[in-house]
């Protein structure tokens, strides 16, 4: 293992606007993936550290909670600007200590600049509602308000975007924060915070702590929290959902997938062999939008899946920062030992391995290049689990009927796409696919900021979505005020109202 300058760095905790160093003698290495260099060291913080994190957040609300909305984002207005400066900086951050392709981490990178341009729209998207004349000179208006202190806990996969899927909207909304990064991750996540504390952000408003399960735990368990947002595995978003809200916590826990990508006999084969290739090996299958089975119908399935075949085995797998790679590396070697693992079980049950990405791999470290399975049994492990790596299973069945009854089995409903060129198929398709985000001859059905990260079934726990007006909704509660006016009663020449009630 090499040992970059900054490998005797031990990542630091944000607590009321101060980076600290953490007493805690459990650190865990940060390395990068695709060269095994050592990054960084990343302590589990202990819990006094922790609990002085959530008091700085309680104790900077209620001065933030008051700031004017519009002073509050003339900071998100200044945060964009300086993401925007270091765009490349933080991509690169992204690449050295995931792995993804600098074109993916740049892409990432500009989707989490996106939340914060959404964020920078907040008063428009505070307003709230009223009525006149509910009853004689009485009115009633609704508000948004914020929460008090929110937490964000993000995966590995996405170290700049899902952060800022979080804490710049729950900021915006007047709310405070405490972030606690996957220890898999934690640089880029600390990058972003630094820059957010530049731009302007009064101290205690975001946190930043580190940790595993513990920490997550406490962060749950704490009474001053009132809001949690997760992304993670489903086992995770479960515990996650249920310790939280059986405290009385809002909470939006998106949890793991296992996207169906649906290829119609009339399909565009260069155009769906496309994007089925970048949806399933793009950020070498990390990401819970990838397209991990393919339901090939009919006819098609012979030359889709030689179009596979082919596009696959040609992908450069290596190093995400040389302009040459087209797929990077798996998180560890741990995470290339489970991918492996499942790519035996597909064996042992009877797939066909018609592209087997161990063989064109190195033996050491992270670099696992694409497998694909064939005649994949619905039900089988390789279609019921989400690997979370780069393997492609196609099932093949006779009809869209059949294909969605394949799609529909599934526990997860994270994301779908139909690929075909007959509108009342595609009709038919989003119609009854029960995912939350669908594609039309798209791999990846990723909304835009403005729209809800609508995951449903297994793959979300909780009512409000990441991002859109659901983020908002999410982040503030309702307050309803119905008022008679000091100057429709007694005095200033006013009739005097003979009853309290609204309706009289």
């Amino acid at each position: 293992m090499a040992t970059t300058e900054a490998a005797t760095e031990v990542v630091r905790m944000l607590t009321g606007g101060e980076w600290r160093a953490s007493r805690s003698t459990r650190l865990q290495e940060i390395c990068n993936p695709a060269t095994g260099d050592l990054l960084a060291r990343v302590p589990f913080c202990l819990p006094d550290e922790v609990e002085q994190a959530v008091a700085a957040a309680a104790a900077a609300f209620p001065a933030w909670r008051d700031t004017p909305v519009t002073q509050r984002v003339r900071v998100l207005f200044r945060y964009r600007e300086l993401l925007n400066q270091r765009e490349e900086e933080l991509a690169r951050f992204t690449t050295r200590e995931h792995g993804k392709t600098l074109e993916e981490a740049r892409a990432s990178v500009r989707r989490g600049i996106e939340v914060v341009e959404f964020a920078c729209g907040v008063p428009t998207l505070l307003m709230g509602e009223s009525v006149e004349g509910v009853g004689r000179n009485i009115d009633t208006v609704s508000l948004r308000q914020p929460l008090g202190v929110c937490v964000g806990i993000p995966p590995f996969n996405f170290p700049a975007m899902v952060p800022l899927w979080m804490f710049p909207l729950a900021v915006a909304c007047g709310n405070t924060f405490v972030l606690k990064p996957s220890e898999k991750v934690p640089l880029t996540a600390s990058r972003l915070a630094a820059l957010f504390i530049e731009a302007g952000l009064p101290p205690g408003v975001l946190n930043v702590v580190h940790g595993g399960a513990e920490v997550v735990d406490q962060l749950l368990d704490h009474p001053a929290v009132q809001a949690v947002s997760f992304v993670g595995s489903s086992a995770v978003a479960q515990h996650v959902y249920a310790r939280a809200a059986s405290q009385g916590k809002r909470v939006q826990a998106a949890g793991g997938a296992k996207n169906h990508l649906v290829v119609l006999p009339d399909a565009d084969l260069e155009l769906a062999g496309e994007a089925v290739i970048g949806s399933a090996f793009g950020c070498a299958g990390e990401r819970c939008l990838a397209g991990s089975v393919v339901v090939a119908v009919g006819a098609i399935a012979d030359p889709l899946v030689a179009e596979l075949c082919r596009k696959a085995g040609r992908l450069v797998v290596g190093d995400g920062l040389l302009p040459t790679t087209q797929m990077g590396p798996v998180i560890s070697p741990a995470h290339r030992r489970h991918v492996e693992e499942f790519i035996a079980i597909g064996c042992r049950e009877g797939a066909r391995l018609i592209l087997d990405g161990r063989a064109r791999s190195e033996r050491e470290g992270c670099c696992l290049a694409p497998s694909i399975f064939d005649d994949v049994a619905p039900g089988s492990t390789l279609h019921r689990e989400e690997i979370f790596g780069p393997v492609l299973s196609v099932i093949r069945v006779p009809d869209l009927a059949a294909a969605l009854a394949v799609v529909n089995a599934s526990p997860f409903g994270n994301a779908g796409s139909v690929f075909s060129n007959d509108a009342a198929a595609i009709r038919e398709y989003c119609s009854r696919v029960e995912a939350g985000m669908v594609g039309v001859n798209v791999g990846v059905a990723a909304p835009m900021v403005f729209m809800p990260f609508a995951g449903w079934k297994g793959s979300f726990y909780g009512d409000l979505h990441t991002h859109g007006k659901d983020g908002v909704r999410f982040y503030t509660r309702q307050k309803v005020i119905t008022a008679r006016h000091p100057w429709s009663g007694h005095g200033a020449g006013g009739a005097r109202q003979t009853s309290d009630r609204p309706w009289c």
